[in-house]
């Protein structure tokens, strides 16, 4: 199947799950007492998280966390806050490390001709060494105009490599492609994985015989 490059794609969010808003009753043993708590779920999930990237079990996180709201008669929300706090750290550090800015920089670290490829299957950024592939192949310089005038297309579906990439646990796909500019084509074959960042969803495409 061939899949030819356009424009961009929206990104669904699953926001909320049943099973997170039911609650489980756990004794917790702090500093030798036994303390019952009732948590959602998902709180118990991130508190064991929180623990085990302390390396601490979930009483002594639960005594840090409470020590530090001055053992407040209201430890479940304390904990709650603690849990949220945490999330909110992580994820403004992995929003940092998965960018385009950080793809566009695994691509400049690359020594063979590469690029990242959107869901839209809209061309993000590319590395020098696809810059120089592209003159050499094509007549064109690689200025803005120029880019507009290559076309892109792939083998398989871009979707079905999502798809697959997933399915395979990110295993590369290979496929072929094909670039042209005016009358002037270039086949190639790419290995593709999927970009370390979340949205929008990137294929990170590596050319292997340039």
């Amino acid at each position: 199947m061939n899949d030819n490059a356009t424009a961009a794609a929206p990104v669904g969010t699953n926001i909320l799950s049943v099973d997170d808003l039911l609650t489980d009753f756990r004794v917790v043993v702090r500093q030798g007492s036994r303390r019952g708590i009732r948590l959602e779920r998902l709180f118990w999930v991130t508190l064991k998280q929180l623990a085990e990237q302390n390396r601490m079990t979930i009483g002594e996180m639960v005594e840090e966390i409470a020590q530090a709201n001055g053992d407040t008669s209201n430890l479940a929300s304390a904990i709650r806050v603690a849990c949220l706090r945490w999330m909110a750290d992580q994820n403004a550090e992995l929003n940092q490390l998965a960018s385009l800015r950080t793809v566009s920089s695994i691509l400049g670290a690359c020594p063979a001709p590469a690029f990242a490829l959107s869901s839209a299957k809209k061309i993000l950024a590319f590395n020098p060494a696809f810059q120089i592939l592209v003159r050499r192949q094509l007549p064109v310089s690689f200025g803005a105009d120029a880019q507009r005038e290559l076309r892109l297309s792939l083998d398989l579906n871009v979707a079905d490599i999502f798809a697959r990439l997933s399915a395979n646990e990110g295993v590369p796909i290979a496929s072929g492609f094909v670039i042209g500019a005016a009358e002037r084509r270039y086949r190639g074959q790419l290995n593709i994985v999927r970009a370390p960042i979340k949205a929008p969803k990137v294929l990170l495409s590596f050319v292997v015989n340039g």
